[in-house]
């Protein structure tokens, strides 16, 4: 990608323009900031887009048309739907289900790929990576997974899954669209499905197979060695709960990330060991071992619930409670008193779930536990808990666990119904994607699924920052003749041989679409592709193919694609994640097409 950009200085030899040449320059920086110095993209981008501007090659509408862009929009109500769908955990559910237990590496990967490509032929592929990325990080967590090595197969496959039918993707629309204003009749629904279908199936080949070598393993280094705190902590499965009837294994709760069941207690028998194949009972009291995050998770099951009956004495709803880590002080007034005694809920206006000390495992009763000095207790409060503490003298480093709200599980049905209507409104045309994806997002908000400031929070800003000033680059590339340059340029040196020319039109487009957004490679290609088998004096189709796919697989860059950048920072990507495993799968992919197309659809 690079030496094709380099030589675009070559190509604006005929088209002596200053612009043109700054914007080669630009750009040319930006992708070495970001592949090189290991830069931020979304800032090296804004930056490039900044001196554009200063320079006058920009002005200020066209350098920031990014931001009111209906894709970039789009994606922030996506954002807040898959938000919604977690919040609920209606997600979770749904996941759990289809996915199951993978036994390897491999077979998380080919679950994670299969359902999303699938719903990737039959709706636009943006919402389904929207939703599934929060589902394939908790997924991952739980089964002990890379999520790095999870989350770019599945939107790779997400976007093969797009080409297998008119409404995968945007682009084909799009493209349908441009063929109909040449000959009046716009593409059926599955004219590019002999082509998608071999493609999707070549590629997911190489993804299983070149994941294992070519994608690094994200996660943040921890060695065996490490000794979190360890919490000793008390569920009881409720009546009338799912789990009632299931097997440990089948409830999930073997092999949990950083927990363990260590016993369960069951009308006041104790079963020490506890086997895979122990079915649950109302009213088991389930004692557990483990870190801060694993108690998060366990609280997000349904039908389990802190054996503490203190939780339904505080006013506020669960679902709007938070997990708080507090570390107790010596000036604290409860030290030497048991919970129960020193009426912990009614002192501070919290509920002590669980107890770190030392690693020391408490086989007690939460209410019967002595709190001593250095104690880490894990409470269950209202957000103000925080706030009131934090300088009181009673508790030292006082701090809110990140993501622990219990799940609102009697609004799930509500998220589900909220995404299967704008799945419906988009799929059927009753709708735009953006008037449906913004309609979710405002109804998951007005129907409580989430809150207002959930909703902000859950909006990836890093992420629609870079799309917006993509827009940016692009629109100079566009404006000042430096996209025209290199696509006529490529095309006149392929000659006169159909076979060539339609590998120099799909060069063109892959390489506009990684620098570019896909949409624009398509717009700005077409009728250079076009134009190109009319001299020629060939069949269109080929070239319009070339055009529909090259524009839609860009998966050498974060840029190439806009769920590209939805599990940039998911997954723990960078620049050269996208490089070393995405440039393969474009070369497959262009040598299937150039390959396949002329067969289909012969010059």
């Amino acid at each position: 990608m690079i030496p094709l950009l380099a030589d675009s200085f070559v190509f604006l030899a005929a088209t002596p323009s200053w612009q043109a040449t700054l914007t080669a320059i630009v750009l040319f920086g930006v992708l070495s900031l970001i592949l090189l110095v290991q830069r931020s993209p979304d800032m090296a981008m804004l930056g490039g887009v900044i001196v554009l501007l200063v320079t006058g090659v920009l002005s200020p509408a066209e350098a920031f048309r990014g931001m009111a862009n209906e894709g970039m929009l789009t994606v922030a109500a996506l954002f807040v739907v898959a938000a919604a769908m977690e919040r609920t955990g209606a997600l979770s559910a749904i996941v759990e289900r289809v996915l199951g237990r993978p036994r390897s590496l491999t077979s998380a990967q080919a679950r994670v790929m299969a359902m999303p490509a699938f719903l990737s032929a039959v709706m636009n592929n943006t919402p389904v990576v929207a939703l599934m990325v929060p589902a394939v990080r908790d997924w991952a967590k739980k089964n002990r997974l890379s999520v790095s090595r999870l989350l770019m197969p599945m939107n790779n496959a997400v976007v093969l899954g797009g080409l297998c039918t008119l409404i995968g993707t945007s682009t084909n629309v799009i493209v349908s669209g441009l063929v109909s204003q040449k000959t009046g009749s716009p593409l059926a629904m599955f004219d590019i499905t002999w082509l998608g279908i071999p493609l999707l199936g070549i590629g997911s080949v190489y993804i299983l197979t070149a994941s294992r070598f070519l994608l690094k393993d994200r996660r943040p280094a921890m060695s065996e060695s490490d000794d979190p705190r360890q919490y000793s902590l008390e569920m009881v499965v409720e009546e009338g709960s799912p789990l009632v009837g299931r097997t440990i294994e089948a409830a999930g709760l073997r092999g949990l990330a950083g927990m363990f069941l260590m016993e369960i207690d069951r009308d006041g028998h104790v079963i020490a060991a506890v086997a895979p194949t122990e079915r649950l009972e109302e009213g088991d009291r389930l004692v557990f071992v483990g870190d801060v995050d694993s108690v998060v998770d366990l609280q997000k099951i349904r039908g389990l619930r802190p054996a503490t009956e203190q939780v339904f004495k505080l006013d506020d709803p669960r679902s709007e409670r938070i997990l708080v880590e507090a570390v107790v002080s010596n000036s604290c007034p409860l030290v030497g008193r048991t919970i129960r005694q020193g009426r912990f809920r009614s002192t501070y206006d919290a509920v002590v779930i669980a107890v770190a000390r030392n690693g020391e495992r408490l086989r007690m009763k939460m209410g019967d536990v002595a709190l001593e000095p250095g104690d880490t207790v894990l409470v269950e409060a209202s957000p103000q808990f925080v706030e009131r503490q934090r300088s009181s003298r009673d508790f030292y480093l006082v701090s809110e666990v990140h993501g622990s709200p219990t799940p609102r599980h009697d609004r799930s049905w509500v998220a589900l119904t909220i995404l299967a209507g704008m799945v419906a409104a988009a799929a059927l045309g009753l709708l735009p994607m953006i008037t449906a994806a913004m309609a979710a997002a405002a109804m998951a908000v007005a129907t409580r699924c989430l809150t207002s400031s959930e909703a902000r929070r859950a909006i990836e800003w890093e992420a629609l920052l870079l799309i917006a000033s993509s827009f940016g680059i692009a629109r100079a590339m566009d404006t000042t003749g430096l996209a025209g340059a290199i696509a006529d340029s490529t095309v006149a040196a392929a000659g006169s041989d159909p076979h060539w020319v339609l590998a120099a039109v799909y060069v063109v487009a892959m390489l506009f679409t990684e620098l570019m957004s896909n949409n624009a490679a398509a717009v700005l290609v077409f009728p250079i592709a076009w134009q190109a088998a009319a001299d020629l004096g060939a069949n269109p189709m080929p070239f319009v193919m070339a055009v529909t796919v090259a524009a839609s697989c860009g998966f050498a860059t974060p840029m190439g694609y806009q769920t590209n950048l939805m599990i940039y920072g998911a997954g723990g990507y960078r620049f050269s994640d996208y490089l070393r495993f995405g440039g393969p799968l474009n070369l497959i992919v262009m040598v299937v097409t150039l390959l396949l197309a002329p067969l289909i659809w012969p010059f």
